[in-house]
């Protein structure tokens, strides 16, 4: 293994090395990155800043995605690293909030990546201050069958009318308008999102995740108003909440259903199942409120710099490394993921190429997903009731009720 790599390999090895003084020139990186291709990914990145930056040696410690989350607290309380990775948006509001992250504004200032980062602003801002780095994310938003549209003389529908209708003419044609799975209930909190985001926009969908509105409030209504008009419709397969994402793929890959609102990780599989760039297109969800600016939902990771680190300039460096287009074109590449630098290179794949596209134009905002944006226990109340909505819309009330309940005793 390089000697760029040194893995905590337990609790007891972990602690002892936590208590050595880092040395000036060290520079101590925790991350999650341990599937395969992240892991590959921060390997190469460690590598080419070591190589750039000889004075300095990175320890990096490799997490389990789960043992992260579960230590992440603690050592950022106890014994900091000089940088860690988590997420941005609402999900890295508990560690500001408690004084565990360092606002790095001066980063971006002089590497002027308020104008290459642009697209994440938003999602790395609290109280007028950045928290971290992005170095990657991808876009969701609505995977459809080129060939069914085209055969039906169906436009890419870029209003909630067009988009109603384009719904309408396939149910003519026997054709479900949107395949989804809600058996594990995250998907449902996808097509709230965008719902939310289209009818009420990026700031008002940021602070309902926040807790500072009430799910009982009339605009949450109204995004609602706007789900029910597409089951109305008959816009979503059926026994849906029997299924999970993948087993909702059939239905688009025969045909019988011909749009996914959906992340880009649906690709391939529908590649696999026989889908071809002939056959598979993207487009961007619909607005749905007039002049209401277009937000998109992104998941995006990101660098922090800990209030404790003890080797903040060289924790700066990195940050500015992990920044750059070239760097962030290698990173992707491996991830198979959108770099968030405006200026990089992205993959010769067409669904890349228009995310990329789209995100890096939007100026509205990025949201992180429904489970990022809002605290676990809030996250699985609302992907509940969001689920249930979907089978039984004439459970609203309750539903609503019983979020705002949860939203009380959460947030307080």
């Amino acid at each position: 293994m390089s000697n760029i790599i040194k893995k905590s390999l337990g609790a007891l090895a972990f602690g002892m090395m936590l208590t050595t003084s880092a040395l000036a020139g060290e520079l101590v990186i925790n991350t999650d990155t341990s599937d395969p291709a992240p892991k590959a990914a921060f390997e190469a990145v460690i590598a080419g800043f070591e190589a750039e930056n000889p004075d300095v040696t990175v320890t990096w410690n490799l997490f389990d995605h789960e043992g992260y989350k579960t230590s992440i607290r603690n050592f950022l309380t106890a014994d900091a690293p000089d940088l860690a990775n988590w997420y941005a948006g609402n999900r890295m509001l508990p560690y500001v909030n408690a004084g565990l992250f360092e606002p790095v504004d001066d980063v971006w200032e002089e590497n002027g990546l308020n104008e290459s980062l642009a697209s994440a602003v938003d999602s790395m801002t609290i109280d007028g201050q950045k928290w971290g780095v992005p170095y990657t994310y991808y876009q969701w938003g609505v995977y459809y069958r080129k060939d069914i549209f085209e055969d039906l003389g169906i436009e890419i529908p870029t209003n909630w009318e067009e988009f109603l209708a384009a719904g309408a003419t396939l149910n003519e044609n026997d054709v479900t308008p949107i395949t989804i799975g809600t058996k594990f209930l995250w998907t449902a909190g996808g097509v709230f999102d965008y719902l939310n985001l289209r009818t009420n926009g990026y700031d008002f969908h940021m602070a309902l995740t926040r807790g500072e509105i009430a799910w009982t409030d009339d605009r949450v209504r109204a995004t609602m108003a706007n789900w029910k008009t597409l089951l109305d419709a008959d816009f979503f397969i059926e026994n849906h909440a029997a299924y999970s994402w993948q087993e909702a793929l059939p239905a688009m890959v025969r045909g019988d259903a011909a749009m996914y609102v959906m992340g880009n990780f649906a690709v391939a599989p529908l590649k696999e199942a026989g889908l071809t760039d002939d056959t598979l297109g993207f487009f961007q969800f619909p607005e749905i409120t007039p002049g209401i600016p277009l937000a998109e939902e992104a998941p995006t990771d990101i660098i922090h710099i800990p209030a404790n680190a003890r080797n903040k300039v060289d924790a700066r460096r990195f940050l500015a490394y992990i920044a750059r287009a070239d760097v962030q074109s290698q990173i992707n590449e491996t991830l198979g993921q959108l770099p968030i630098n405006v200026n990089s290179t992205v993959a010769d794949d067409k669904f890349l190429q228009a995310g990329q596209a789209m995100l890096s134009s939007t100026t509205a905002g990025i949201a992180q997903f429904f489970d990022r944006d809002a605290p676990a226990e809030m996250a699985k109340a609302g992907m509940e009731g969001f689920q249930e909505f979907m089978v039984k819309p004439e459970r609203l009330d309750a539903i609503l009720e019983r979020l705002e309940k949860v939203r009380e005793r959460v947030y307080k």
